[in-house]
């Protein structure tokens, strides 16, 4: 199938829903497209904000901590993902590698401390998943505390000549405030999650709470199964496609040989596709070759998922701006008229105010302008703070 990239676009515009805002309450609807990546924190509430009508803060609280009806752990890249909590069965247990996948490339940097205490990684995961049981009937508050208490848990489960390298301080940071076996279970805590050994609840303080699958909440943590793993890649290709093997590896963070295995596990469903001169796949007959991108302004986060792309060309053509995009550290938020990036913006909060800054690529009539500064003040109304400035300017 030739698609035009107007048309990828639109269809990738319709799977993230960014065409048109969902009805008031879908929230779960708007997550399960490919989960909503929470880094850095609160990602996943402008991503919302984004694609539900009336969606407040309040709202996304209630789904996450009481409902539960959402849940965040870390998922795909390590990174931490809210997603259905019913879907955890695709965002979750799929990612766990089978023997001779390894490694996800969030634990590559692991050799260091495995060289250090002379053991490999197929001797330390499952003690620190031991370890983590700790989590069934125990909360823990911030990640730096996690790795503390989980690596203490860890040593009676190591050989006793290990103890003292265990105890030593990281060579990943500040070994003052970590130990190579705090960075061990640190590193490790990823492929934990996938298993529902570990998972976030409640923000306290600026820093979140972390307890297992089961304690969180009271049910068993869903098992590997094969219709997850080929919906994870259907959701992939829904938002992404067309798309390779090699870069659904590259969205998971997995090795080649993990993703060809669950690649298989859709190739009867697939299709070809062009965009250009790039190939790819789609999922066979859920693509509309004249599917319409549309028009809409959207202020995205630094991170939305509309933004995890590879082809990143399709919705900035220029490269030059795009390293404007997509930074190495402290990415701006994102203008979307259609499915383009017309320019990029940044936020700063004074007190109970919010400041704007919106940068376009090319002058905009006086219309366009007004709509953004009203997604400004709705933005600002969002995060229950005023608008106290909202800059448009352009710069050519």
């Amino acid at each position: 199938m030739e698609l035009t990239p107007s048309a990828v676009r639109g269809c990738r515009l319709r799977a993230h829903h960014l065409l048109s805002p969902l009805s008031p309450g879908a929230l779960e609807t708007a997550a399960g497209a490919c989960g909503l990546q929470n880094s850095p924190p609160g990602s996943w509430e402008l991503a919302l904000f984004n694609r539900v009508a009336d969606c407040s803060l309040a709202q996304l609280e209630e789904a996450l901590c009481r409902r539960k009806t959402l849940l965040q752990a870390w998922s795909y890249r390590g990174a931490p993902v809210v997603f259905p909590t019913g879907d955890s069965g695709v965002f979750l247990s799929p990612l766990a590698a089978l023997p001779g996948e390894e490694p996800w490339i969030y634990t590559q940097g692991l050799p260091l401390a495995l060289d250090h205490l002379g053991m490999t990684f197929g001797e330390l995961l499952p003690l620190v998943e031991q370890a983590a049981r700790y989590l069934d009937h125990h909360a823990v508050h911030s990640k730096e505390e996690l790795d503390r208490v989980l690596a203490k848990e860890a040593e009676p489960l190591l050989p006793r000549e290990k103890l003292p390298l265990w105890r030593d301080g990281s060579m990943y940071g500040r070994p003052d405030r970590q130990t190579v076996g705090g960075a061990v279970v640190s590193f490790l805590l990823r492929p934990c999650s996938f298993r529902g050994l570990v998972v976030f609840g409640e923000r306290e303080g600026g820093s979140p709470w972390f307890l297992s699958y089961r304690a969180w909440l009271n049910q068993q943590p869903p098992q590997p199964d094969a219709e997850g793993d080929r919906e994870l890649v259907r959701r992939f290709l829904r938002c992404y496609g067309p798309a390779t093997q090699r870069e659904l590896a590259a969205w998971l963070g997995c090795t080649p040989a993990q993703a060809q295995r669950l690649w298989q596990g859709v190739a009867q469903e697939l299709e070809p596709a062009a965009v250009g001169r790039k190939k790819g796949w789609i999922l066979a007959g859920d693509w509309e070759k004249e599917a319409e991108e549309g028009s809409r302004l959207l202020l995205l986060g630094p991170h939305d998922p509309y933004l995890d792309l590879r082809d990143r060309s399709l919705v900035l053509e220029d490269p030059r701006l795009q390293r404007l995009v997509w930074r190495t550290v402290a990415n701006p938020g994102a203008i979307l008229e259609g499915g383009r990036i017309i320019g990029c913006w940044r936020s700063k909060t004074r007190g109970e105010q919010l400041e704007l800054t919106l940068t376009l690529w090319r002058q905009q009539e006086a219309a366009r302008r007004e709509r953004l500064q009203e997604l400004g003040e709705a933005l600002a109304a969002f995060r229950g703070l005023s608008l106290k400035k909202c800059l448009v300017e352009t710069v050519e």
